[in-house]
């Protein structure tokens, strides 16, 4: 069994060609810019008040750091097809490989429906006042979800070579709307002074209950640098290409996230500040303060594009995953193929985006939009800090292989590598505990709880029988074999 997708991907088609490099530099920056940012994660900082600017800068240093080490090298050690799956295996072997990338495929399952109730509640914004009557409408969130899946789905079955102009055109609506928010809430700052009041006490972290849920939102906002790796086959000199579009897009990201907690906080006071319509309350409350109101549908518009790219670049990574999971045969043989005209991974693809519709429907039951927003969000954490704790594990245990000419290292080689990936896991491991915790203004914490630990666990147990069941049928298949 070979982890190298591109070859086992021509195999299995007969000889046909594999998947094609469609993606260059630039394509992979602006591919971890949507993918990575989280605009909605701003306004959750921005929530907290001044300390949140100080903990995004803890945790770029504590996890983004670490990571981008640790992609950087591995991905230069290894470039298949697969990353974090292929990197896993190699270090510890076929189940815990699976698992990290099950639970890293799963995540996408409850991080889907999240982000597009995002998108939802961004839209409204475009059609004025009278459209927030929908703002608690579970069957207005249900259909604009599955409407934004709808369109990332087909346009990724496609190709790299379309699907990347959607993930383009989500980082230019990612970008352009904080950009937006940044200028008006600096010029409302400029006539009529701060909304938030700029203390040193206030910018030092706390210790309550909402500042340690943070501190796991922050961990999981600066995740997704690993999901580049995933489609190394569809890259140019990907060696050369994630090496830098880490470093170009690491910085345009750290600004993006400090410079608009900055711009909400300076339109609104935190205690006015909701998660999930927090960044466009603060657009369209600066927007209108300096006579801008044409701000607010603009921006609302921009944000749902970033939205929807952003979706459309993790079905992209994670398709891949599965199709490297389907190739070496854990999964059915139908996860390893390629669409005959598009060679795309279209049963992954599709496999992905069917599953991510039954969790936006079934994660409303027993609660409002918000209950199940925040259950989404606690659980795609989880679930993504996981495979995470796999990758950083991989990192340090995979330092005893010598390292080639073209292997990118942290400058002090092994001993750096040895730290960041301590780091990186403690990071981890301690924001997967916290993000077990309900917000403080949950109506049913008990319920909350409930949802989130056992859908983590119930994820990780089908994950395990899907494993038994393709290693006993690859066990029988050997042993028929050698008869």
């Amino acid at each position: 069994m070979s982890a190298h997708v591109g070859t086992d991907a021509t195999a299995a088609e007969g000889g046909a060609p594999g998947l094609r490099r469609v993606m260059t530099t630039p394509d992979v920056v602006m591919y971890f810019v949507v993918a990575v940012v989280g605009t909605r994660w701003i306004a959750t900082a921005a929530a907290v008040g001044p300390s949140a600017l100080v903990i995004w800068l803890i945790g770029f240093v504590a996890l983004f750091v670490p990571l981008g080490f640790a992609v950087v090298e591995l991905s230069s050690r290894y470039p298949e097809e697969g990353g974090l799956y292929v990197w896993t295996r190699r270090a510890f072997g076929d189940y815990p490989a699976f698992l990290s990338g099950w639970m890293y495929w799963t995540t996408n399952l409850t991080y889907f429906p999240g982000l597009l109730y995002f998108s939802a509640a961004s839209a409204l914004f475009i059609f004025g006042a009278h459209a927030h009557t929908l703002s608690s409408s579970v069957p207005y969130f249900i259909t604009a979800s599955l409407v934004g899946l709808a369109i990332s789905l087909i346009l990724n079955l496609v190709g790299l070579d379309i699907g990347k102009w959607l993930h383009n055109a989500g980082a230019i609506g990612t970008w352009i709307p904080v950009g937006l928010l940044v200028a008006a809430g600096f010029i409302a700052f400029s006539r009529f002074g701060s909304a938030t009041h700029f203390t040193a006490r206030a910018m030092v972290p706390g210790a309550q209950l909402s500042d340690l849920v943070l501190w796991s939102t922050i961990a999981f906002a600066f995740g997704g640098f690993e999901a580049a790796s995933f489609m190394s086959e569809e890259i140019r000199e990907p060696r050369r290409a994630i090496p830098r579009a880490i470093l170009i897009s690491g910085a345009m990201i750290t600004a993006i996230y400090l410079l608009g907690t900055l711009a909400v906080l300076l339109a609104l006071p935190p205690r006015e500040v909701t998660g999930l319509e927090g960044i466009m309350q603060a657009t369209e409350r600066a927007a209108g303060r300096i006579g801008a109101p044409w701000m607010t549908p603009v921006a609302a518009l921009l944000t749902v594009v970033g939205g929807i790219g952003g979706l459309g670049a993790w079905l992209a990574a994670s398709g891949r995953l599965t199709f490297a999971a389907g190739v070496d045969r854990f999964l059915p043989r139908a996860f390893g193929r390629l669409h005959p005209r598009w060679r795309t991974p279209h049963v992954a693809l599709i496999t992905q985006g069917v599953g991510a519709a039954l969790f936006a429907v079934l994660g409303q039951a027993g609660t409002g939009v918000k209950g199940a927003y925040d259950a989404l969000v606690a659980m795609t954490a989880i679930t993504y800090f996981i495979p995470i704790l796999g990758l950083f594990a991989a990192y340090l245990v995979l330092q005893r292989e010598p390292a080639g000419a073209e292997v990118v290292r942290a400058p002090g080689g092994r001993a750096t590598a040895t730290v960041l990936g301590a780091l990186g896991f403690a990071t981890t491991a301690l924001s997967m505990v916290l993000a077990m915790i309900p917000p403080s203004d949950s109506a049913n914490p008990a319920l909350a709880t409930i949802k989130v630990i056992g859908g983590t666990l119930l994820l990780i147990a089908i994950g395990s029988a899907i494993y038994a069941r393709g290693r006993r049928s690859a066990l029988r298949k050997e042993a028929a074999s050698s008869r």
